[in-house]
């Protein structure tokens, strides 16, 4: 290493160098190359793009869509966001609030550099995915985690008042992740409204990270903040193409924010990314129009994945497993004594199962392991006997 390193890391700001490692990637680092492993520790679908989606991103570099292009996207694909909206919640979303970003997370930190002044604090769930506290963080927020509740039956919960106690003059942001990554608790309509309520109340932002909406496992589909919302509430949705269409690669998303932001939403695109491809955004347009039977595949594979991981790692010793309600991840408590990080290397090496380390998600999850199941029922079946033979 070079020996300045060192010393030019002190130089940084703090908010920089307090920014977590991710756990997920230091298992990951270990197996991503080995073909024998079984790679369930990603936020990431086995299925390839579909071909709808690829065969619209080349007949756009064919004709030419390679250019700059609008900062906050092509009128098109806002036009079938706006329509895609409708079609699934409901709502009325004019096209002139949506703002097409480099996927879910770039969303995200354009909402935190839009709303946040340093010391601002912002309320996460926790266990939560690490990089919403982190956006906060390297924005110069304050990230502030209110721990999820967990039944004696193993469900999970986010209380309206465990939220509210965590309220102070400095609170600037409640994140809502629902369906909820890693844990899989959905929020309820009732739920939202609440939240609606007290965040007109006391004048905090609402964040809805709304990935995972399709990912429910009952008769619907998670309702979104954007049912019980006015388009002048203090509310931004952030979203991706990654989970329901298999684009995880392709780096495309949306925020979508109150009226009159426009212009500002315009200028943050332009000084974090210019615009996403041109040729990508026709792609989108595509998924948003033609992709929905391709979403009910994918919750079809997840749901029957889900059961299969569920009965058998359930027959294990020592192993709790919660079976949840949305998203594509199981929780899975194991009882070995080991630190989950310590457990994910070993699974890694004895069972060739990457799994993501509990701790991955905030101190909350020690104990626990997350196992994406976004997989062919095959794959679950043989996931699920290499781990009895290390954990049976």
């Amino acid at each position: 290493m070079d020996p300045i390193a060192p010393d030019l890391l002190q130089t940084l700001p703090a908010r920089i160098k307090e920014v977590g490692t991710s756990q997920i990637g230091l298992v990951a680092d270990r197996g991503r190359h080995d073909p024998e492993v079984i790679k369930l520790w990603i936020g990431e679908g086995d299925l390839p793009t579909p071909d709808l989606v690829v065969e619209a991103a080349h007949r756009a570099m064919l004709a030419g869509e390679t250019r700059y292009t609008y900062s906050r996207g092509i009128p098109a694909l806002h036009q079938a966001l706006s329509d895609y909206h409708r079609r699934h919640w409901g709502v009325e979303v004019a096209p002139e609030r949506f703002s097409i970003t480099a996927g879910g997370m770039n969303a995200i930190m354009q909402a935190c550099q839009a709303l946040l002044e340093p010391g601002d604090e912002v309320i996460v769930p926790a266990p939560g995915w690490p990089n919403l506290g982190e956006a906060v963080r390297v924005t110069g927020g304050v990230p502030v985690a209110v721990p999820f509740r967990q039944s004696a039956a193993g469900r999970f919960s986010w209380p309206l008042p465990d939220i509210l106690a965590a309220v102070t003059p400095r609170t600037r942001i409640v994140v809502v992740n629902s369906p909820n990554n890693p844990t899989g608790w959905v929020m309820t309509r009732p739920e939202m409204e609440a939240l609606r309520d007290a965040a007109r109340a006391r004048g905090f932002w609402i964040l809805s990270d709304e990935v995972y909406n399709h990912f429910t496992y009952g008769n619907a589909i998670a309702p979104s903040f954007l049912q019980v919302a006015t388009p002048s509430d203090r509310l931004i949705v952030t979203n991706t193409f990654s989970k329901n269409w298999a684009m995880t690669g392709w780096r495309a998303g949306w925020v979508l924010y109150p009226e009159g932001l426009a212009a500002t939403f315009a200028k943050l695109n332009q000084y974090n990314t210019t615009s996403i491809p041109t040729f990508i955004q026709h792609a989108a347009v595509a998924a948003l129009e033609q992709g929905d039977g391709f979403i009910r595949t994918m919750v079809g594979r997840c749901l029957e994945a889900r059961a299969i991981l569920v009965e058998g790692l359930s027959r294990l010793p020592g192993v709790t497993v919660f079976a949840p309600d949305g998203a594509f991840y199981l929780m899975v408590k194991v009882d070995t004594g080991e630190k989950s990080l310590d457990l994910a290397f070993r699974l890694l090496e004895q069972a060739k199962v990457g799994v993501a380390p509990g701790t991955a998600f905030g101190p909350e999850g020690e104990g626990f392991l997350r196992i994406c199941f976004a997989i062919s029922p095959d794959l679950a079946r043989e996931a699920v006997a290499r781990l009895a033979r290390v954990l049976g």
